[in-house]
């Protein structure tokens, strides 16, 4: 077979409709993104329980939170470099794997100390896998509708968190035991391996290690299904040629391109972090402490999160519409407020009210910095610039829950509150006045495939 020097996969996928391929691809991705989100809370759905059966304080649930954090560090990273090496697809499929397998290990553990160990390798595989859908999407769907398809899989995948709490408040008080039945609902991720043989790797990835004959051949694969459904496709924008090709890897950081975005975003994901997870891991055992039962925090956090999918199918209303980095900024400030009014009071329905904000607007937020985040990146950088930047807003959240703790208990059950809220500005603002703006590039992308093809050559995204 005679080389190929490229593919143009970037622009060849840029001007395909969507299609069957791309929905069951979503469809997949959302599947994992289902029991990530179902499995990322379990251990603050179980932790007051966890407390009476065997002793512990919150200290204990404040330790254990934290170290799944770092966990979630060195998963990011680590999948990172995996994805960079082995693929989008392979590496997806093992980190799902990963964090299905550590959370059926979650069903026999026998004091604190293990659960925490195997919640810590849980996180690792949860923090791993998303980071990879996050880059496997944008690599495989059009610029210009990359977003809402990113926020679409969300829709369906956040559906777990409300599934999983609503499940545990019905199961957990069954019996001593029955806590346990939450983390082997977790574990059914492992399904996933059902999805994975009608998945296609990433031609921009095969593309970018100089595989270009398999880039060609799934790429191909792709445009014939397509052709099949929609007739015959437009021929593809010209690539605009390129500079030096950067080797992927950490020496990366050297290069400024890489660095800012890098730097920008790992300060989204640390205030996403300690905002979000500061309110969503301790809101059940915080309420309990505050003479709330647990039956009852539990089954009031449960109908706050029903917001969540309502907020990934706003964020997919919107992100490609306007500019993502200014829907991050209202949605992060709309955060912060609903967030301090929700510990303002111990009022059963405003608690529901307020925390059915918290978590719509922080699910579309999120969505929202899912596609925004990878648009910084060329594909060389994705993969590790997505992984750094998210696992250190990860691994921020390993003093979080400490901070929490501390603030807790040295003022009052307020203040945690008043610090969330603190948190979430600071990221609005920060991405406010550095953010770089990116719709102007969708737009582009937009306006050629609406033509056909541009007359010019038009800089991919990717």
């Amino acid at each position: 077979m005679q080389h190929i020097r490229t593919t143009n996969a970037a622009n060849r996928l840029d001007r395909l409709p969507i299609t069957k391929f791309h929905k069951r691809t979503v469809l997949a991705v959302a599947f994992a993104y289902f029991f990530e989100f179902a499995d990322i809370n379990t251990f603050a759905i179980t932790a007051p329980v966890v407390r009476e059966q065997w002793g512990a304080d919150v200290d204990h649930v404040a330790y254990v939170t934290s170290l799944s954090f770092v966990g979630m560090f060195i998963g990011a990273v680590v999948a990172g470099g995996l994805a960079d090496r082995l693929g989008r697809k392979r590496t997806l499929t093992l980190t799902t794997l990963w964090f299905t397998v550590w959370s059926f290990a979650c069903v026999f553990a026998w004091d604190i100390w293990s659960l925490g160990v195997f919640r810590v390798l849980t996180s690792a595989g949860l923090s791993a896998m998303t980071v990879v859908a996050v880059v496997y999407i944008s690599e495989l769907f059009p610029s210009a509708k990359r977003g809402k398809f990113q926020a679409y899989a969300i829709v369906i995948g956040i559906c777990g968190t409300p599934v999983t709490n609503l499940i545990a408040s019905a199961v957990v008080p069954m019996s001593d035991w029955s806590w346990r039945l939450v983390y082997l609902w977790g574990s059914l991720g492992a399904l996933f391996l059902f999805f994975v043989r009608r998945l296609e790797e990433s031609p921009q990835w095969l593309e970018s290690r100089g595989r270009h004959e398999e880039a060609e051949a799934v790429l191909t694969r792709i445009e014939a299904h397509v052709t099949a459904e929609h007739g015959p496709l437009p021929e593809p924008r010209q690539p605009k040629p390129k500079g030096p090709r950067v080797k992927p890897g950490l020496g990366m950081l050297k290069d400024k391109k890489f660095l800012y975005p890098t730097i920008l975003l790992s300060v989204l994901w640390i205030t996403q972090t300690i905002g979000f997870f500061g309110y969503s891991s301790w809101a059940p055992t915080l309420l309990a402490a505050e003479g709330v039962s647990v039956e009852d925090s539990i089954f009031y956090v449960a109908l706050t999160t029903v917001g969540a999918p309502l907020g990934s199918f706003l964020a997919a209303m919107v992100t490609d519409r306007f500019e993502r980095k200014w829907c991050l900024v209202v949605f992060g400030l709309v955060i912060a407020a609903s967030g301090l009014l929700y510990g303002l009071t111990f009022t059963p329905v405003l608690i529901v009210v307020f925390g059915f904000l918290v978590n719509l607007f922080e699910r579309g937020y999120t969505a929202l910095a899912y596609a925004y985040a990878p648009e910084l990146y060329g594909t060389e950088g994705r993969s590790l610039g997505t992984s750094i930047a998210y696992g250190l807003g990860r691994l921020s959240n390993a003093v979080g829950p400490l901070m929490i703790a501390g603030v807790y208990n040295g003022i009052g059950y307020q203040a945690v509150f008043m610090v969330i809220a603190g948190t979430w500005t600071l990221g609005a603002l920060v991405l406010a006045l550095f953010g770089p703006a990116t719709r102007r590039r969708r737009q582009a992308a937009e306006a050629a495939e609406a033509a056909g093809t541009g007359p010019k050559a038009v800089t991919p995204t990717s």
